[in-house]
């Protein structure tokens, strides 16, 4: 139960963050990447945001073996680059740029009646499926 409340409250801190950003506005992300028209730095103030709260998260659970709410730390212990993660980090790139929507926005958006957002999510959806049945082929073979 007590996870169950944490994960609520952290969602819904982090899409209402993304809400009043401007995040889940799919023109307010394309502006940000448009960098030979009107440029909108916003949401480059968003992410140093984000990363100066993640730096510090990630150096208080390196120093921890178990969460603040008692579960096992589980930290990702590789740091290669494979072609894999450079191929994915492409097409999350692609995406993102094409639709103005990456995973967390889209699904505030969607939750925010964003027409937009369900064919996105949708998609999303639809390639997380994909990437499922080939790691089973991959696996199996």
């Amino acid at each position: 139960m007590r996870f169950t409340l944490a994960s609520f409250i952290a969602g819904l801190v982090f899409g209402l963050g993304l809400l009043l950003s401007g995040m889940a506005n799919p023109e307010k992300v394309l502006g940000f990447l448009d960098l030979a028209g009107a440029w909108d730095p916003s949401l480059a103030l968003v992410m140093a945001g984000a990363i100066a709260v993640g730096v510090f998260s990630f150096a208080v659970a390196r120093r921890r073996h178990r969460s603040f709410l008692g579960f096992d730390m589980k930290l990702p212990s590789s740091n290669d680059i494979s072609s894999r993660l450079v191929i994915g980090s492409l097409m999350f790139g692609v995406g993102w740029g094409l639709a103005g929507f990456c995973p967390g926005p889209g699904l505030v958006a969607l939750g925010a009646g964003e027409l937009r957002a369900v064919v996105f999510v949708a998609s999303m959806v639809a390639g997380m499926g994909l990437f499922q049945l080939i790691e089973r082929q991959r696996q199996a073979s």
